[in-house]
């Protein structure tokens, strides 16, 4: 996750000290998360994916699959659109469909 992060953060054209400040962190702990020697809390990494603008998959994982993204993109697109009770009523379907499966 280090390497992603510096290399996000040069691409983003920031010092480690102007991240750190952004993140609200030291210096000295933001080189650590780079280097591979700590590893950020949830309240901190939360705090990298919203100044880095990427998502939290981009900086947990080698390799993010576009397909899936695009999928779930999709799927919350439809999802939106759905009033209240018919996301009710799709997850009652979803949960009846899990249900059969096993």
């Amino acid at each position: 996750m280090g390497d992603r992060v510096q290399d996000t953060r040069k691409n983003r054209g920031l010092t480690q000290e102007q991240l750190a400040e952004k993140v609200d962190i030291t210096v000295e702990y933001m080189s650590q998360i780079e280097r591979g020697l700590k590893t950020p809390s949830m309240q901190v990494f939360i705090k990298l994916v919203e100044v880095l603008d990427v998502s939290a998959d981009y900086l947990l994982r080698d390799t993010v699959s576009t397909r899936n993204l695009y999928g779930d993109k999709q799927l919350g697109s439809k999802l939106e659109r759905l009033t209240p009770k018919q996301r009710v009523a799709l997850e009652a379907l979803i949960d009846t469909y899990i249900e059969y499966l096993d």
